[in-house]
């Protein structure tokens, strides 16, 4: 059993040398040596991608279920395609669903992130720490 084995919501998208890979699909051995981009390396520095500042921004942001997978396929779409249609957002969206939204705000957000990386603005946002994971073997034991 890999993944769900059926890649039809695009919420674990990851890029795989730049290009929107379906994880759920994906067995990790044809993925060694390439170039592997998951949300969390998206932020440089510490400083929010402006994508990501921009889903915040505009609120394309509710459940978050699907936004990693959002953010991940709209950033190799702008690597790509700088100023993109809004035809060309959603075509390069479609494979990632969204239940909350409507999508509005989130081609808002391509269109807001273009634009401000075309402009070479961003707004500084800092990221958050990552969180501690804590060893559970540590825990008293249970009486």
């Amino acid at each position: 059993h890999v993944g769900c084995e059926h890649g039809v919501c695009g919420c674990c998208t990851v890029l795989i040398d730049n290009h929107p890979t379906l994880a759920c699909l994906t067995l990790a051995h044809s993925a060694a040596g390439h170039m592997i981009t998951t949300i969390e390396g998206v932020a440089q520095g510490g400083v929010l991608h402006p994508l990501q500042e921009a889903f915040l921004e505009v609120g394309a942001v509710q459940c978050g279920y699907c936004t990693p997978g959002m953010i991940l396929t709209a950033k190799a779409l702008l690597d790509e395609e700088p100023e993109p249609s809004e035809e060309q957002i959603r075509q390069a969206l479609a494979g990632n669903l969204c239940r909350c939204t409507g999508y509005q705000a989130i081609i808002d957000a391509v269109k807001l992130a273009s634009k401000r990386l075309l402009a070479g603005q961003d707004t500084g946002l800092e990221t958050s720490p990552p969180p501690r994971w804590h060893d559970l073997s540590s825990r008293p034991p249970e009486r």
